[in-house]
Formats: C-alpha cells, structure tokens, sequence
C-alpha cells in the first residue's frame, strides 16, 4: 500500500528552526508542513502590512526557508506553509528570492488567497461566537478578518506542480490534509477519510507537543534531551491510518501518553472536531506503541462538512500598563502588599480608569490568586506586579508610573522596576457562509 511521510516542521510563528532542518536532512520526507499561525498571530501580520504593504508574511520566513530549502529541492520534499500570513503573494516572491540567492532553480512556489473577508465583514452583519454581540460592533476597531479555509486550494496547487505553497488562515490539519487528498486521490466529500486524515493533522499540527515538548513533568513524566528535542513524522496510508515517528537520534520521546496529550489538546468535543474540510470524531481512534518512539495510529472517522466557515477578527481593545517591583529580605512579604495597597489608592485619587486591575506578588499569589499571602510561609524575595487595562494610552502610562515612584514614596528596599505598555490585539470569532469565500492561486517561479 502506497503511503507518504509528512514532517511538522513547526507549531508555531517562533518555533525552532533546527528541528525542521533535521526532519528534511534525514527524515525520508515527501512533504515539510509548517503551522505557524495562531488567532492573534495575523492580526499582528495585518498590522505590520498596513505599515508595509510589501510585508505581513512570518517574520522567520526566510530564515526558514534559507534552512530548509536547499535539502528540500535536493531530496524533492514540497513544503506546505501557512506563514504567508496576512500575505501570501509577498511571501511567495520572498521566497523565491530566497530560493535564486541559494542558486535552487526551477522551483514553483503557490500563494493561496482568499482568506481575508473584511470586505465581506463590511458589508454584512454576523453574530459573534463567543459573546452576545455583532460584528458591526467591532467595525471601527477591526484590524484583520480572516476566514479558515480548507485543503482544496493546496490539493489544487499540488495538482499545479507547486513544489512550495504558501498559505494565509487555513485549519491548520488542512496542511497536512491538502498532500493526503492529492496523494492518495480521496474525494472531497469522502468523509472518514477525510476526517482520519484531519485527525492526523491535528496531531501533527503542534510539531514538538508529539514528540514530548509541553509534556515534561520532572519526576513523573520525565522527556530526554529537551534542548534537542526532534519533531514528528506521519507516515499515511491511503486508508487514513499512521505511524509517528522521529528522526532516530534526536531528542524527546513519542509514545502513546504524548500523543494522546496532543490528540486532546484544544479538543471541545471528541465526536465533534469542526473543521472546513470535514466534522472529525476522534472517539473511536486507537494508539498503539510498535516501538522506541514509534506510535501506530488507526480510527476516527469523520461526517459531512460545515456549510459555514468560521472567521477570525482582530480588533483593536484599548491598552495594557504595567508596572513591577522587587522587595527582598526579612519583611519582603509584607513590604510587597504594602506597595500593592499604595497603588491601588493611587488609582482612585488620581482618577485612572483601569479595568481588569491585578496587584499581586509573583510566587505567592500571582498564579494561584485564591492563596493568600498571611497563610504562606515568608519567602526570601517577592515581586510586586500590577496591570490592568485602560482605554488611553496615557492612562496605561500613569498606571507604570505610579509604581515606578514606589522607589522614593513607597516601603523601603524597593528596586529592579520594569514597567512598560502594549497595545491590545483581541481576537473574536465569527461564521459566514463558505459559498461566500472564494480562495485564489497566483503562482512564481525561481
């Protein structure tokens, strides 16, 4: 039975590079899929390319593609991305920049499109999901719209002779899926394959959360050799079962516990995984060890697709300011909530409008806000933290600053201050009809 080896190259936009350049030297690959778009993530990427139109594309992108490119086109290994970002036409011409500077000749490169709905956004009113609320209600603070599209488009490429494709929101198994359907020639209404294959794609989707990145647990679930640590290879069979493995060598461990950690990671409903591409039920899969770091996959199934597709949008939410300081020695304790009370008068007599307001002390209540400072033994050091949100730049500001000045009108022995403020980019969903999102193809050559 034919089968083909997918590596996952990356989990996210600030992932390892080296991982991924192992993976394509000695991991036998036909395809190197890199995920690398969280929610906010393209939000953040529309922004940089209203600042520049010529970017919003990953900022590793060409450090990756420098990597990996040269033993991809040696070994014929395509790459399926989503770090195109809020612009994939741009980062397909990067990397064929990328691609004639490092002399690889004859390399097709697809940008999908076609994501971006803020023009449809515009236009029509949708409810939002996770809150009461319309989209209308966010329209003079949206930053990015982007709907998650599916595989057809990078089965389309593949058909088109890509050899790299390059895509902005997709679901993120889609990666993975796309070289399934192209390989093995599933219909795109062939349902239990379809959702086996997603299944597979999000087990990959995290790169090293399979091979025991996120896992560790010193003393009860110990992973070798972090700093090492290998990513993951899917070998697939046209039937939609799996075996994971990792490049013999490298760092982690891949076995049933981590992959059954990431099979449930982000998992609302196992009998109900949406996606574009088809509705997966994960809760008939079966995992079986076959040896070191070798994980049989078999199971799941998967029922007809959704007629919506849900959007990301990225909306401006107002500011962030904080403010910390250090307390260290006998008293520190009570030092630190002394600083924390001070601040939290000056709020109120200064008149700053700030919401969701946090005083705490780091390693005493900063994770755990139910712990309460008078029943923890008095530790050798505190840092005091506040934040809080505000509406105005100005008032984030004065939020640091009344902090800061503990230095000379709080308790003594204060130092180490940071402050500092961001803008917020919040993140909320909606669905519009798929007939109303139409991707595109627009293909270089290097």
């Amino acid at each position: 039975m034919k089968t083909i080896r997918i590596g996952g190259g990356a989990g996210f936009s600030g992932d390892r590079i080296e991982p991924a350049v192992e993976l394509a030297k000695f991991g036998k690959l036909n395809y190197l899929a890199f995920e690398c778009l969280g929610e906010r993530t393209i939000a953040l990427a529309q922004a940089r390319k209203q600042h520049d139109p010529s970017l919003g594309y990953d900022p590793l992108l060409i450090e990756r593609m420098e990597a990996v490119l040269p033993y991809c086109a040696d070994e014929h290994i395509r790459i399926v991305t989503n770090m195109g970002a809020a612009n994939p036409q741009s980062a397909a011409k990067a990397v064929a920049n990328v691609a004639r500077r490092l002399g690889v000749t004859g390399l097709r490169i697809a940008a999908i499109a076609g994501d971006d709905v803020l023009g449809l956004l515009e236009k029509n009113d949708y409810r939002l999901i996770e809150r009461p609320g319309w989209v209308s209600e966010l329209r003079p603070s949206i930053i990015s719209a982007n709907a998650y599209i599916g595989a057809e488009p990078i089965v389309e490429a593949l058909r088109g002779g890509a050899d790299v494709i390059i895509t902005g929101r997709v679901g993120d198994p889609a990666l993975f899926l796309g070289p399934m359907i192209y390989e093995f020639g599933w219909a795109f209404d062939d349902w239990p394959r379809l959702g086996r294959g997603t299944i597979i794609g999000h087990l990959m989707e995290c790169a090293g959360q399979l091979t025991g990145g996120y896992y560790a647990d010193p003393g009860f679930k110990d992973v070798p050799d972090l700093a090492r640590l290998g990513f993951p290879i899917a070998e697939v069979d046209s039937e939609g079962t799996a075996l994971f493995s990792k490049v013999d060598g490298s760092g982690g461990r891949l076995d049933v516990s981590t992959c059954t950690e990431q099979l449930l990671y982000e998992i609302l409903d196992p009998t109900a995984y949406y996606q574009p591409d088809v509705i997966a039920d994960l809760s008939s899969v079966s995992l079986k060890s076959v040896g070191p770091n070798r994980v049989a996959f078999r199971g799941g199934t998967g029922v007809r697709r959704p007629d919506t597709l849900k959007v990301s949008i990225g909306y401006q939410d107002g500011y962030v300011g904080e403010g910390q300081i250090s307390y260290a020695g006998p008293g520190c304790l009570e030092r630190g909530n002394l600083a924390l009370d001070i601040v939290k008068e000056r709020i109120s007599l200064v008149g700053l409008e700030v919401t969701d307001l946090r005083l705490e002390l780091i390693g005493v209540n900063a994770v755990n806000l139910a712990a309460h400072s008078a029943r923890i033994q008095a530790p050798p050091e505190v840092r005091a933290r506040v934040i809080g949100r505000t509406k105005s730049k100005r008032d984030a500001e004065r939020l640091g600053a009344e902090v800061e000045s503990l230095y000379t009108n709080g308790p003594s022995g204060g130092g180490g201050v940071t402050k500092g403020i961001k803008q917020v980019t919040a993140v909320l969903s909606t669905l519009v009809p798929r007939t109303e999102v139409v991707p595109s193809i627009h293909y270089e050559v290097a």
